[in-house]
């Protein structure tokens, strides 16, 4: 968990994050969808850092929650995705299958 832990102190991830909280005018996501307005306070891997290290600074695989919300993403004990996790991570999986096939061509942009 170091070098996650070391992610998150970097400069290029503090900057991405100011950017998609901006992006997503420093609101809940999920929340907005039911109408709610709930502040944003953290910006949520769609598809885990730990699987997916390469994913970090797409802003695609990015969204802004409240914490409510984001420990509503995945299990914080077993670390897996729960099914609203997997609704969100349908939202992007045309952005998701294009970076794979992309993958495997070896056009992979490394951050």
């Amino acid at each position: 968990m170091m070098i996650i832990d070391d992610f998150y102190k970097s400069t290029s991830w503090k900057r991405k994050r100011k950017k998609i909280l901006r992006r997503d005018e420093y609101a809940c996501q999920e929340s907005r969808r039911y109408g709610k307005t709930e502040p944003a306070t953290t910006v949520h891997h769609i598809y885990p850092l730990e699987f997916y290290p390469e994913l970090a600074l797409a802003d695609w695989n990015l969204v802004s929650l409240c914490d409510k919300q984001h420990n509503a993403m995945h299990d914080r004990v077993t670390h897996e995705i729960t099914e609203l996790g997997k609704q969100w991570q349908e939202r992007v999986r045309d952005k998701f299958e294009e970076w794979m096939e992309n993958n495997k061509r070896g056009e992979t942009q490394h951050s």
